[in-house]
């Protein structure tokens, strides 16, 4: 599918079941003049094709299409407008929002229902002619088990553009990412997953424009083949893939975040650009007679993955980026919409049977974003093996433990242990469970601790938009503050937070930034912030915090407990006679029933043992996690002498043997080692 060259020439193959005719138009090198238009000659079933002898990679193009204009039945066809290949793997040029890139009269009272007849070449990206039959196979990336996968989301460009030794040439491009400076950060923190926020072709909303801001995160993509150009120097594929070598090299893996749900062309009067004027019926999901389009995305269309060329579509879009660029995972924006079918959402839907019998995608991490604003479409824990997928429950439980909601000892219990209750069926591991405080979408760990309410005005949307309650806390003083007390409950806040993510079973995820105190000034949803909101700045970052991550991350890799596959019952395995969890009071008794729902009890101890993939006694680990006030700790019986390694009221305190008449400090976590003499700690 798609422009596919060779030596002799250039074969072009696009899919529309419903067209009477595709003109292939071919343009100069500027994209300005088109020189030639020439009718596909062939068509088999909905394939229609045609080769060009003697044409060289290189060359801009785009397509025309003919047949019925019937909105009220779903049909948009309109050879006035120039159409973006689906499998172009280049764009040249960018989109200028004009009434031409519309189907319809912008202007008319008929709105989508009239017809324009204007050309809207001058304002359509033309797509490229790409030969990869040259590029040498990408090796295999480091392709570590979940059980070791550290993850870090982060923005090419908010990630390097304010980091000083950064070339500034260099500064928010897929280089910059390759550049020794971020890859020695990633390595010192001790992430082993760099996750980017979407790097496809994607453009800025017309709406945006007009307001003078840009689509920063990028989620509204139309070129499913195509590296961004906005991140790239002169030659966006070579530079992702010099980027990916890079990355690998430091074993890092790359998990790109994928918008497969919905398209940048929006609703019925949105633009056509590609999959609309190619054949809407079948890319999109369509109601009321195929005048409009369901909305399960919130961007005003959902693309219909129960037809078999739109499937076939985004599982050669995914193996594409694996077999040219050698990505590592997929994290799927608004995953529901992928496993809709009729259209409730089904585990057993296509989309999750074409990937997990794909052997190229075999072993490649897949991570859902469990929910989208459809009927039912919170499907948390729902997803097929070997889809882990993001734990907002994880989420808000930790953010309302340490900030101090009463009854939510028993929460933090199911999250330490992998969110079982949602994960724990069909052979899944707690893996599947990615934990995480903060993510892109909502506020950096700095603004959790600082501001009660959003601060979107800079948005454009009045503050309309975001989340309205994001279990924060500013801890006295709305905003910034540099009242030594509140900062210093701030950070120990903070550190809570990031102890209890590294110390849970799961997947842990980090927001790039928050281990340098990033704030983004309150900003919850900074989508259309291409600027000093969201680009972190090094040179204010926080060392401390920075080193205390990295300390949590070697923590995690020394002490294979704090990363099991299997989820933890508080069961006795084979021979041993400990189970493989027990939970403490910081007295030592055990909670009893009605402990679990008393408001009071806010000290929970947790002693995890390998018991579940190996000997008791080989690791284990005693955590206190103290949302109350100071009390006196008594530690279990153990045969090796207890250790503590780490105390977030003291965090650069060396390990110490542990002594006699303990206390929990209020509101703090405590991690004590039983490793017998010689031992990491």
């Amino acid at each position: 599918m798609g422009a596919t060259a060779d030596a002799a020439g250039v074969n072009f193959a696009v899919f529309s079941a419903h067209a009477d005719g595709v003109d292939l138009c071919l343009f100069s090198a500027d994209g300005l003049r088109e020189t030639a238009r020439i009718a596909l000659p062939e068509r088999d079933g909905d394939i229609w094709h045609g080769r060009v002898d003697g044409m060289r990679a290189g060359q801009l193009y785009g397509f025309r299409v003919h047949g019925p204009y019937h909105p009220t039945q779903g049909q948009r066809f309109n050879p006035n407008k120039l159409l973006i290949d689906p499998y172009a793997k280049a764009w040249s040029g960018l989109l200028i929002w004009a009434d031409e890139v519309m189907g319809y009269q912008a202007a008319s009272d008929e709105g989508d229902l009239s017809f324009d007849l204007r050309d809207s070449a001058f304002a359509v990206p033309k797509s490229v002619v790409v030969d990869d039959s040259d590029l040498p196979p990408m090796p295999t990336g480091p392709r570590r088990p979940l059980t070791d996968t550290v993850i870090y989301e982060a923005h090419v460009k908010g990630l390097t553009m304010r980091h000083p030794a950064v070339p500034d040439a260099l500064r928010g491009t897929y280089s910059a990412v390759a550049h020794p400076a971020i890859i020695d950060h990633l390595v010192t923190l001790g992430v082993t997953a760099i996750e980017l926020l979407p790097v496809q072709g994607f453009f800025d909303d017309k709406v945006l424009a007009a307001k003078g801001l840009r689509n920063y995160w990028g989620y509204h993509t139309l070129g499913f083949f195509t590296p961004a150009a906005r991140y790239g120097l002169g030659n966006p594929r070579a530079e992702l893939r010099a980027m990916v070598t890079a990355l690998h090299a430091a074993g890092i893996e790359v998990i790109m975040d994928v918008v497969y749900n919905h398209t940048g062309e929006g609703d019925e009067i949105g633009p056509t650009l590609s999959f609309r004027g190619f054949d809407n019926q079948s890319y999109y999901r369509l109601t009321e007679g195929g005048r409009f389009y369901a909305n399960w995305s919130g961007t005003g269309n959902s693309v219909n993955l129960t037809h078999p060329m739109v499937l076939r579509l985004v599982t050669d879009s995914l193996r594409h980026w694996v077999s040219h660029f050698g990505i590592d995972g997929f994290r799927f924006d608004l995953g529901p919409i992928l496993g809709r079918q009729d259209p409730a959402f089904s585990p057993e839907a296509g989309f999750f049977a074409a990937l997990r019998q794909d052997p190229v995608l075999a072993g490649v991490k897949m991570i859902a974003e469990p929910w989208d604003i459809g009927p039912g479409g919170y499907q948390l824990g729902q997803f097929p093996h070997p889809f882990a997928e993001w734990n907002d429950q994880f989420r808000d439980g930790l953010r309302r433990y340490w900030r101090g909601d009463a009854g939510m000892t028993n929460d933090l219990a199911k999250r330490l242990l992998g969110s079982a209750g949602q994960f724990d069926w069909g052979g899944r591991g707690a893996t599947s469970s990615v934990n995480f405080v903060t993510a892109h979408d909502g506020f950096t760990l700095q603004d959790l601790v600082s501001f009660t309410t959003k601060r979107n005005l800079a948005n454009g949307e009045d503050n309309r938009d975001g989340h309205g309650d994001n279990h924060s806390d500013n801890l006295g003083v709305e905003g910034p503050s540099s009242d030594p007390r509140i900062t210093a409950a701030r950070a120990q806040r903070k550190r809570n937070l990031l102890a209890t993510l590294l110390l849970s079973q799961g997947t842990p995820m980090l927001l790039a930034g928050d281990e340098m105190g990033h704030s983004q000034g309150g900003n919850n949803n900074a989508y259309a912030q291409d600027n000093d909101t969201t680009w972190i700045d090094w040179a204010k970052a926080d060392a401390d915090l920075t080193a205390f991550v990295a300390r949590l991350t070697l923590l995690r890799r020394t002490h294979p407990v704090l990363r099991q596959r299997s989820f933890l019952h508080g069961r006795y395995r084979g021979d041993e006679d400990v189970p493989d969890v027990l939970w403490h009071r910081a007295d030592g008794s055990r909670p009893e029933a009605y402990d679990w729902h008393d408001p009071a009890f806010r000290c929970l101890c947790v002693e995890l043992r390998a018991a579940a993939e190996g000997p008791a006694s080989s690791d284990v680990i005693f955590a206190v996690f103290n949302a109350g006030p100071e009390q006196a700790l008594s530690l279990p019986k153990s045969q090796s002498a207890w250790h503590l390694v780490l105390d977030t009221n003291r965090p650069t305190a060396a390990p110490s043997l542990a002594q006699t008449g303990l206390t929990a400090p209020a509101n703090a976590v405590l991690v004590f080692t039983a490793a017998p003499e010689g031992a990491p700690l």
